[in-house]
């Protein structure tokens, strides 16, 4: 893989990623239409999705922080009310607990646990088939296909109102199953997310909060995980540079993206994005048959 490859697949994993278009459906057909045969390539993509995840980190910061810190308190409030517990049992009388659930903050952190749990299931389960299908032009193509049909569906949902409080953990586990499936190349992560939290009736501004921030377990849980398949392995002065080259720009360009999804979502232009699918869909198709 040459330089110019490198960032040519680093602005497309920043565009796509945050852009309800799949980016790993753009990078399996980019790499097999272009034959871009890349050693280390399992290597290369994980970087790239660590690059546009340190973008949300950035973005979200002070929601990220504060669910952090509420993460903490809220196991300290877990010590205090075990302790409790004892100390109750001990005297033989019932002492008040904590409420640990207490704020939208530490009701977001127990919705993002549950909606990580099936995630994290459905990808360790189905690495080695969302491998094969990223070796193929069929499976991406007809997965843009859905995320077509997905995005007309979340342009057509009502306007809601829901917020950490309204919401309940079995809404929490339907968007994890929808993050899971997207694992799939040609599924678009956001877009089967975002998607999700809007026909659950979240409002459209924290639907995309929600979905973007519900990345970041996702990332670091497939990283860590190809990271550790990877084994010995290492990469070369060249190869290093390519990575380095395309982590850069995907960042980069998809901090521009990032900015620009609230304004997409609060104005339902989803159906631009859904068309775009439909015809990069078709086209792998197409280019399955014919190559």
């Amino acid at each position: 893989m040459t330089l110019l490859q490198s960032i040519f697949l680093g602005a497309l994993q920043g565009l796509t990623e945050f852009l309800p278009v799949s980016s790993s459906g753009h990078l399996a057909i980019a790499q097999n239409l272009f034959h871009i045969n890349a050693e280390s390539s399992i290597l290369f993509d994980v970087l790239l999705h660590f690059a546009t995840l340190i973008v949300v980190f950035i973005v979200y910061w002070r929601d990220i922080w504060k669910l952090i810190v509420e993460a903490f308190r809220m196991l300290g409030d877990v010590f205090y009310n075990f302790g409790l517990w004892l100390a109750g049992r001990k005297e033989g009388r019932k002492l008040r607990y904590r409420r640990i659930v207490r704020s939208n903050y530490r009701k977001f952190v127990l919705l993002l646990i549950v909606s990580t749990i099936p995630t994290a299931i459905m990808g360790y389960l189905g690495r080695h088939l969302v491998e094969r299908a990223s070796q193929t032009l069929v499976v991406p193509g007809i997965c843009l296909l859905i995320t077509g049909v997905l995005l007309l569906i979340a342009d057509s949902a009502e306007d809601c109102t829901k917020i950490p409080k309204d919401i309940t953990y079995t809404e929490a586990g339907v968007i994890g199953v929808a993050q899971g499936f997207a694992t799939l190349p040609g599924l678009s992560r956001s877009g089967s997310t975002i998607t999700a939290c809007l026909m659950c009736g979240f409002d459209r501004r924290f639907a995309v909060k929600y979905s973007f921030i519900l990345s970041i377990p996702a990332i670091l849980g497939a990283t860590v995980l190809e990271l550790g398949e990877l084994g010995g392995e290492t990469l070369g002065g060249g190869m290093a540079l390519n990575c380095i080259a395309g982590m850069i720009t995907a960042a980069l360009v998809g901090y521009v993206c990032i900015k620009s999804m609230l304004v997409i979502v609060k104005n339902r232009k989803f159906k631009y994005f859904a068309y775009y699918c439909f015809a990069i869909g078709l086209i792998a198709i197409v280019g399955a048959i014919v190559i």
